[in-house]
């Protein structure tokens, strides 16, 4: 089992992925963290049109990878499908640092989401591609590249958010750009420890199509990927439209297929995972408020001073990934040794506590804000909500794509992993629709009415908080009990696959 390649006890490419990975999300994560006080403070734009902006970004960031992911499969193979989006990225980050021109802004913006379409399926791919199947090292393999991305991520949020608030906006989205190249250069150096696993699928990329390699064809796609989303985050109600669209279509296609193209055990556990990736959906739409709506609560209406310092309100977005470190063990012993009784919770069931986690979350930061006196809440509150989320996250997240590759039909399971994707997509444009109720006072005929409310945080505001959040918690509650009270027929449609 143990081969020269090995490091740890794992594959070599194994910590290239992981290296690559981190430094992608570092990017990703230290930008997300400034983008929506970006948009309200340097752009001056309304909070309800930052929160749609934010929304339909954040939602084409899930949706680009499915088009990235073909593409690699049928023409580039892994490793150039992560050398380009690599270099989108990095151009991207770096454009982001362009305070003078709106427009290169929203291109800077379809850069970073073409740019993640094609680097993150692909490299996840490989990492699978580095075991074989029945390696025992699989599970660990991936818990060490999950780590990757938590680092990233949780260094980002401190990083970036710390420079882009005190030091200067080009600074930290210039941060986020140098953390990608770091990134794609270690991906390129390590190159001879993927041992070959990454290279296109067959010769089909150097076959000539209208005068041109389909090579060169899926770079010329990704420069319309590009295109089109630049068109796409100006428009971003027309994203909910496609979203909309796009929906309709897989729902139907998934309820066609279960009713008329399975076995009875097929259609029953198809339409199990269906209705998870529902929930799914309510889940990240109440989860991802973090970027948005959080951050801007906690940017105007809560005292961030803790031991002197005003702590960036951005930099608090890496408390999820903190606790993750310290929690997802516990987490791991917790479902081990239920396991051993016989009283590990069913995967619908994990799903139902982590929605009903959300919602506690809300509530929580409901109950301090009306207990705190003025204008401002208590820090405590803050960690309090994120702390919940992050309970939530642990119960659902981790067991999301497990049920899905195991509850589907092999033929299909490709589909049905968009379909979770989309899901995620859909849950992030809702969470900015929730997002946008929050913005009390904004003009609705107004793009750019900086001053209307802008970072003015009054008592109307802070009670449209509460009012929007008290409803929100108390619906992913009630979506919790109910999953919870419909998982014995999900269970018995599940057929023992749990």
């Amino acid at each position: 089992m143990n081969t020269t390649s090995d490091f740890l006890g794992h594959p070599k490419g194994l910590f290239v992925c992981f290296a690559t990975e981190m430094w992608e999300r570092f990017s990703y994560y230290g930008m997300r963290a400034l983008l929506i006080l970006y948009l309200t403070k340097h752009w001056e734009f309304t909070d309800a049109t930052s929160y749609l902006i934010y929304g339909a970004y954040t939602s084409l960031v899930y949706i680009m990878p499915v088009f990235g992911g073909m593409l690699a499969d049928q023409i580039l193979g892994s490793k150039k499908a992560v050398t380009y989006g690599a270099i989108l990225l990095v151009v991207g980050h770096l454009g982001m640092t362009v305070e003078s021109s709106e427009q290169i802004f929203y291109l800077s913006l379809a850069l970073i989401v073409s740019g993640v379409g094609f680097l993150k399926p692909n490299i996840s791919t490989m990492v699978g591609a580095l075991y074989k199947e029945d390696d025992p090292r699989r599970d660990s393999g991936f818990t060490i590249f999950y780590m990757g991305i938590n680092i990233g991520a949780f260094t980002a949020t401190l990083l970036c958010g710390y420079l882009g608030e005190k030091i200067g906006w080009a600074y930290g989205f210039g941060a986020a750009g140098v953390g990608m190249l770091i990134g794609l250069i270690i991906f390129l150096v390590g190159q001879k420890y993927l041992e070959g696993l990454a290279e296109p699928p067959s010769e089909k990329h150097k076959q000539i199509y209208n005068g041109a390699t389909y090579e060169n064809w899926a770079y010329v796609s990704g420069v319309f990927m590009v295109l089109i989303t630049w068109f796409l985050v100006q428009n971003s109600q027309l994203v909910g439209q496609l979203l909309g669209g796009f929906g309709a279509i897989f729902i139907g296609a998934w309820l066609l297929y279960a009713l008329f193209k399975c076995a009875p055990e097929e259609r029953d556990r198809l339409i199990v995972v269906g209705i998870l990736i529902l929930f799914s959906l309510i889940f990240w739409a109440l989860f991802e408020q973090a970027g948005s709506s959080l951050n801007i609560l906690t940017d105007r209406g809560v005292d961030r001073v803790i031991f002197g310092w005003e702590v960036p309100a951005s930099m608090f977005q890496s408390l999820n990934a903190g606790f993750i470190f310290t929690i997802a063990p516990l987490f791991a012993i917790l479902w081990i040794a239920l396991a051993k009784r016989n009283m590990e919770p069913s995967t619908p069931i994990k799903f139902s506590i982590g929605i009903v986690f959300v919602g506690l979350g809300f509530l929580a930061l409901v109950y301090g804000m009306k207990s705190s006196d003025g204008l401002q809440t208590g820090v405590i509150w803050i960690i309090l909500i994120y702390l919940l989320h992050t309970l939530g996250e642990l119960c659902l997240s981790p067991v999301g794509l497990s049920s899905v590759t195991k509850l589907s039909p092999q033929r299909i399971v490709g589909f049905m992993m968009g379909m979770w994707f989309f899901a995620s997509a859909a849950g992030n444009y809702v969470a900015g629709l929730i997002a946008r109720a929050t913005a009390a006072g904004n003009s609705a005929s107004c793009s750019r009415c900086y001053g209307a409310s802008g970072d003015v945080y009054n008592l109307a505001q802070k009670q449209s908080f509460m009012d929007v959040y008290t409803d929100v918690g108390m619906i992913a509650i009630a979506c919790g009990i109910f999953l919870a009270i419909i998982t014995p027929i999900l269970k018995k449609l599940m057929h023992g696959s749990n």
